[in-house]
Order: structure tokens, then sequence, then C-alpha cells
């Protein structure tokens, strides 16, 4: 830890231990007074420990003393009230008093012991994202909800499946819970409901993760207090996930807070009276997704919001952000703040992921700042969801149905920005299946809503994932999604729609099948580096038939596949198509073998097939091919890896 400041004005903002105390630091522009009340003084009110006025309305000081786990709050005087206020830049919470009468706690993240595992972010277009929500992903004995090690639990599972990236959904303390996460308070807190506060719950979560860390050769954790408070709860998913080879994204919400403020929050921090929103200091007067704007144009707001995510790079060795409504941001003046943050995260952290969500897409999100982009490496896109979910559903009326494959070969060709890997695909995802929101079914009750069991649904729900997955692009899975999970999803643990982990442990064979599908799929993506690259030629787009089929290439280097999908009911056992060449061309994958798997009647070529026609659908040469119902091919070159 550093020496005691001698100069308050480099008192960093927020409470810091340094050599024999704590310094406090407070952006309270139209306060009166502010102090520092805590254990140390015994919570006097109007009477702590006064910060000095430093200029440009902020206040500062140094309290000797003060250690590791001590609690604080800031006494706010203003024009319009007075009282206790938490440090908006607190690294955590109390468990007790509990949210949102909780104090804030003093910690030194440096105290952390991480491993040195060597983890490598992936590259960008190597990434396949797994979207998750800590409360209802893993629920462990006797708990409440999910918490942050009962994440790290499953890390082993979700390692096996071949994801090297998950997605929390917002993981900072919110206003309320149950909660998706998007109606934050304390943007620098760790949600607390997803932190463990029982001491012997603790000694066995501490046992588990040393046994995971011993599975990869990893040295213990040297005393289960690593494991105290949510902070460091957190810090343990990051730094298990970084050994098991899984990056880790945190989703940040810089596009409004709250959807309800309490009196000890950052809301009129300064206490203004509060007949104007404008007066609320951080905020405007802008309701946004049931929260409220952040007034970008103040540069003491943009450092906050700057400052949040540099301490997750920093803090806690994150590997990159999804931002959230980045295009609420910029319909509220906070383009440039969108700027500076990313000009920022790519200086500390060159390699790190910085994924927008941006509606409509827009490719402008991910042109350089210097050319008055927004900076941003990726952007979610919902044309091929829209399009494969739209297919899916109208494959479900029967074989007399029109299905539109036209708009799935225009999906997979959008390119709305400078690189095909730049969008992330996907066909479930948080916003879309939550029951709370503009509710959509997860695709097996999409594709049989009357049996979500039947091979039609399990069929189809083969062919979605697999055009995700073969697709150009970041792909992402939503939890359970890669096993077949049917039923709505609710952030509330108690609803009742929790995922079925006992199914895909053998209880539904159903279950097990898909996600050994998904898994050898995400396998092949690796292993074929033309589904990882930018070449994309949609040749072959057949509505009436339901077929739609393209090839993929790494630029100058070739590599080649194709892909064929259909979702018709009926098997094509004599279909002509184009191949990118002549020659043998290797079945690599076939999601009819893991109908009843192994498939004892898949319809399939054999293990491959010769293209020895002539020229068809622009492409120089031609076979044929047995297509299953509502299935999903790949070939490759006989050269290739297989």
């Amino acid at each position: 830890m550093s020496s005691t400041p001698v100069n308050l004005t480099q008192v960093p903002i927020g409470g810091t231990l340094v050599s024999g105390g704590a310094t406090f630091r407070v952006w309270a522009q139209h306060a009166t007074a502010v102090y520092v009340c805590g254990d140390f003084n015994s919570w006097p009110t109007n009477a702590g420990v006064p910060l000095a006025n430093i200029g440009g309305g902020h206040w500062a000081g140094f309290v000797p003393g003060l250690k590791e786990g001590d609690q604080y709050l800031f006494y706010v005087n203003g024009l319009g009230s007075q009282g206790y206020k938490r440090d908006p830049r607190a690294r955590e919470l109390t468990f007790t008093p509990a949210f949102p009468q909780s104090n804030c706690v003093l910690r030194d993240p440096s105290l952390f012991p991480w491993h040195n595992s060597g983890f490598q972010t992936p590259a960008f277009n190597d990434l396949v994202v797994y979207q998750l929500h800590v409360g209802t992903f893993s629920i462990g004995s006797g708990n409440p909800n999910g918490y942050f090690l009962d994440v790290v639990n499953k890390l082993p599972y979700l390692a096996s499946l071949g994801i090297n990236a998950i997605e929390p959904l917002p993981v900072t303390e919110a206003a309320n819970y149950p909660s998706l996460g998007y109606n934050g308070t304390d943007p620098y807190s760790p949600e607390q409901d997803y932190g463990d506060p029982d001491g012997a719950g603790l000694a066995q979560y501490f046992s588990a993760v040393n046994a995971l860390l011993a599975q990869r050769g990893q040295a213990a954790y040297p005393s289960s207090a690593v494991l105290n408070g949510s902070a460091n709860q957190l810090r343990v998913l990051v730094d298990l996930c970084h050994v098991y080879g899984i990056a880790v994204l945190f989703d940040v919400v810089y596009g409004h807070a709250g959807s309800g403020f309490d009196g000890n929050s950052l809301w009129f921090l300064d206490r203004m009276p509060q007949g104007n929103l404008n007066d609320s200091l951080y905020f405007t007067d802008q309701g946004v997704s049931a929260g409220q704007a952040f007034a970008y144009w103040n540069d003491d707001v943009k450092q906050f919001l700057i400052d949040n995510a540099t301490l997750f790079y920093q803090e806690y060795r994150v590997d990159g952000f999804r931002f959230d409504q980045v295009s609420d941001m910029d319909s509220h003046g906070g383009w440039p703040t969108c700027q500076d943050m990313t000009d920022t995260l790519h200086f500390l952290q060159p390699g790190g992921a910085l994924i927008s969500e941006y509606w409509p897409v827009d490719g402008a999100v991910l042109d350089p700042t210097a050319s008055g982009g927004a900076g941003f490496n990726a952007t979610w896109n919902d044309r091929l969801r829209d399009a494969v979910r739209g297919a899916i559903g109208q494959s479900s009326g029967g074989a007399a149905a029109s299905v539109s494959m036209d708009s799935i070969g225009s999906a997979l060709q959008f390119t709305p920005t400078s690189q095909r890997w730049q969008c992330v695909q996907y066909i479930e995802d948080h916003d879309i299946l939550w029951v709370g929101h503009a509710w959509q079914p997860r695709i097996p009750a999409l594709a049989d809503s009357n049996n979500h069991r039947s091979w039609y649904a399990c069929s189809r729900s083969r062919a979605a994932t697999g055009l995700v997955l073969t697709a150009p692009g970041i792909p992402m899975i939503f939890m359970g999604q890669e096993f077949l999970e049917d039923k709505p999803w609710s952030d509330n643990a108690d609803a009742g729609d929790n995922i079925w982990w006992d199914g895909v442990n053998g209880a539904d064979q159903n279950m097990v099948n898909h996600q050994r599908f998904t898994r050898e799929l995400i396998a092949l993506r690796l292993r074929q580096p033309a589904l990882r690259g930018e070449g994309l030629n949609v040749f072959h787009v057949h509505n009436q038939n339901r077929v739609v089929a393209f090839q993929r290439w790494v630029e100058g280097a070739g590599r080649d596949v194709v892909v064929v999908a259909n979702l018709n009911e009926s098997t094509f056992w004599s279909y002509d198509i184009g191949f990118p060449g002549s020659g043998r061309w290797l079945e690599v994958f076939n999601s009819d073998v893991y109908d009843h798997w192994v498939n004892p009647w898949v319809a399939g070529n054999g293990g491959g097939i010769w293209a020895n026609g002539g020229p068809m659908h622009g492409l120089p040469a031609s076979g044929t091919i047995v297509i299953p119902a509502n299935g999903v091919l790949v070939f490759a070159r006989d050269a290739g890896d297989s």
C-alpha cells in the first residue's frame, strides 16, 4: 500500500486503504459539509470526521488507524436534507446490515492471491460466449439463489462444453432482488445476493474451490479468509475461470442507473432539494429503461463511469465487457463518453473485448474514435436471431407451411461491420426469454409448442443452434440452450423456472444428446479455422425445399467448408448442390447422428462425398448429397482438418 498522502488533492476518489489508515474522497458538488462515519467513531450524525472541500465539488480527508474490513458511510449536509450516503465507489457493501441499509467496507484488492495460470484471452474470432445469470444458473443446496461460488462449481462443466468465455448478466448491486441486474445503484460493489455470508457455507466452498484448483495443478488458496466478502468471491470466479481456460466478460450498464433509488444511494448524493431531477448530481431528468440517464455532459460523471470499467480491469482482471444499450447512451449525449471509455480501455488492455449493444445495429459503434466512431470491437446483431427464430416458428406449422429460408440467407450475409467476426450471433438471450419482458419461447417450445421433446422440437433445435455455431461472427449461447432447456426464463429463483440440471445429468436422454451435439459442434468450430474465418458465400437458398447452403473459408488460406441446413420435415436422399472444388469432401458433422444417440437410422453420406459434377450454384463443382430432415451438415476438404 502507498504511504499516507500529504496532498489531499491527490487522494483517489472513494475509500482507499493506505499506510496508517484510509483516505476518503467524494464528489458532492453542492454539499455544505461532508463527514466520514463508521464503527471507528460510533456512527455519529453530523459529527463524524470532517472532509475538506478541496475544490471542484470534491471533499477529501484521511482517517488514521483504519484497516481491511472496516465499515464506513459518508454523512452529507446539503441544501435540501442531511443524512448518510453510501460511497458511490465503495468496493464492497456489508451483508449485515443488508442492502439497502448496507455500510461500505474498506478493501485492499491487492491482497487477493491470484493464480498465474498463463491464461490468454482468446482472439476475438475464436470466442464462443456463454451468457448466464448468476442468481439462477446454479443454486447451491440451501441457498436462496445462485452465488458467484456456485458458478465456480460449474466451471468443469463449462470447460467440457468447450465455450471459452462467460458473460454474466450484471453482477453489481441492484436496486432490488430478484433482478436481471440492469437496475444497478452501486456500480462499484458486487451484488450482495450473489455472495455467501455464511461461515459454514464458505468452509464447504473453500474445500470445493481448492479441489478445482488441484484438478488443474494449481496451488490451493491459503485460507478460507480468501472467500470473505462478495468482492473476493467474484474474484475467485474470475481467477478460476482463467485457470479453466475461460475468459470473463462483464455486462456493464452505463446507459442509466436504478429503477428506484434508496435514500442512502448516489441519487441526489449532495442532498440538493429533489424538486428538479436535473439537480440529482449524477443524472438528468430523462428516464431510461425504468431508470435515470446519466449526465454525460459532466466530466465527473463521465470519469465515474470510465473509472468503473477501469477498476474491473485492474482489480478483477476481467477480459472485456458487454456494454448494455449503447444506443441509450448515444441518444442521451453519451457518445463522447463511449469514445473516451473505449480509448482508455484499449490502452489498458489492447486485447480486451469491448462488445456493444446498439439498436438498430449500426457499424458506426465499431469505427475508430479518431474517425468519429465509438471504438467498440464488436456488437450484438439480432438479424440472424430473428431470421432463425422466424423460420423455426414457421416450420412448426407443419410440412405445408411456408418457411423463409431467404431471411436466413440474408441474415448470414448481413454485414453492418467491417469484419464479420464483429457481429455477436445468437438465437436465445436474456432479453427475449425473460418472462418479465416481451417474452418469447425458448427454441424447443418454439419448434413444437405441444411437445418440447418431440422429434420436431429436438431436430429443429439442433438446426437452429447449428446455424449459429457455423455462422460468421462470435457465437453466444444462453444458459441451458446447449441441452434443450425449454422452460421460460425468470430472474426469480423461486419462480420454478430454474435450469433442470438433473435432465442433462441423465434424467432426460434428449437433453443429454443435445448437450453432446452442442459440445461436439463447438469443438468442430474451434477445430475448423474456416468456421472462424471471414469468408462467406451463401450460394444456395430454396424456400420450398427449406434448404440453405453456404461456404466458409479463411481469407488467403482457403480451408473451405460447406454448411447445409435443412428445415424440411423430410430427408432429401439425392440433393444436387454446388461445391467450391472437385474431389473428395468429408462429412465432418451431421446433426442427425445425435437423434437417439447414436442414431442407428442416421441419414448421412457415409463419411463423405465426391464432388465430381459440373459447376452449380455459382461454384466450380457439384455433388449429390443426403440431407437429413431438420438437419445440419458440414463438409470439409479431404486434405483439411477433420
